[in-house]
């Protein structure tokens, strides 16, 4: 199926990257693709004040004000207010996103997950990214047979081993797309990131399971086998702060929304998209969430076969694009308000 964007390996002007795949959930998928979103940073208050000094109080010809801003309160929109963004490590960097196909022979899905972060790493990519569960067959009865005790590392958990490895060789940041994972007597579907010292950063584990009924189309029920995750993932790697979410978490614009409420320079979504509702929602969701935080055109997209895209994140520019449109300083906190409930609750 054929990108209405852009045709397989071409790139757009954009400082975005988005895979487009469809994958159907099957014990054979066809290819399993990661998504990654970069959010716009919002440490621009600067610019908005210089902007708004001329909108907050222009002059009617009767000589009546304009209602300042500030009475909508925009920084009451957020609870806790916002954080500022700090300035990324770097400016300007390539991102590989590796699309696999995956078998039942895990060996040999782990060392082409190897191969795949080595070509992309080969072509300049800072940051690489897996899809969702590329170690196993995406089954219900698959996941406690390839599941992996993460916490203990090395022979317990041969496909992180292969991901801090070839991070630490490399000097590079994976985001490891996820792996079936045990912990104790509950499975996670869990996504790894490891620094350029090949260490483990952060785990995410999915938050929101793949439960849908289409009658005649698909059945799939993630919470047979798996476990929901509790928390939201926020990461500080050399390529900026990085928001991680797994496939189904991308429909929850909450969740994305809070990412960018933290400061999150980045968005990565490692997915394995159906091909029932895939057609219509994937690329559209991935948009949308772009669209969500000042963003939302597409820098490189292929087809749903394996493929790896290389393409160049530049955050220079994006600060002056959300001068342009200052939302933040034009939300309603005295209508509406996004509540951190993790944040609340620390303080």
């Amino acid at each position: 199926m054929k990108s209405s964007l852009v045709s397989s390996k071409n790139l757009i002007r954009l400082q975005s990257a988005i895979s487009r795949s469809f994958l159907q959930h099957s014990s054979k998928p066809i290819s399993q693709t990661p998504f990654f979103i970069p959010i716009i940073p919002t440490n621009t208050i600067n610019l908005y004040n210089q902007r708004y000094q001329n909108l907050q109080f222009q002059i009617r010809s009767n000589s009546t004000s304009i209602m300042s801003s500030s009475a909508f309160k925009p920084e009451q929109a957020r609870l806790p207010p916002a954080l500022p963004l700090s300035s990324p490590p770097l400016t300007k960097f390539k991102i590989g996103i590796c699309q696999l196909a995956v078998t039942p022979d895990k060996e040999w899905n782990i060392q082409h997950a190897r191969e795949a972060i080595e070509e992309a790493a080969q072509k300049g990519a800072h940051l690489v990214v897996l899809p969702e569960i590329w170690n196993s067959p995406y089954s219900n009865d698959g996941f406690p047979v390839y599941a992996e005790d993460i916490d203990a590392g090395h022979d317990a958990s041969p496909s992180t081993a292969m991901l801090s490895e070839v991070s630490s060789r490399l000097k590079i940041t994976v985001v490891g797309g996820s792996i079936p994972e045990r912990c104790g007597d509950k499975l996670y579907n869990t996504c790894c990131v490891f620094g350029t010292d090949g260490k483990l950063k952060a785990k995410h584990r999915k938050i929101h399971l793949f439960d849908i009924d289409i009658p005649g189309k698909i059945t799939f029920m993630e919470s047979k086998t798996l476990t929901a995750g509790e928390t939201p993932t926020i990461v500080d790697t050399d390529v900026g702060r990085i928001g991680v979410g797994i496939c189904y978490d991308i429909r929850f614009q909450e969740l994305a929304m809070i990412y960018a409420s933290r400061g999150v320079h980045l968005l990565c979504y490692p997915g394995a998209f159906n091909m029932t509702t895939g057609p219509l929602h994937w690329e559209l969701l991935q948009r949308a969430r772009a669209v969500d935080n000042q963003f939302g055109e597409v820098l490189a997209t292929t087809e749903h076969d394996e493929d790896i895209i290389i393409a160049e994140i530049d955050y220079s520019i994006l600060e002056q694009r959300r001068a342009n449109l200052p939302l933040a300083m034009q939300r309603r906190g005295d209508l509406y308000q996004l509540v951190d409930i993790r944040r609340v609750s620390a303080h």
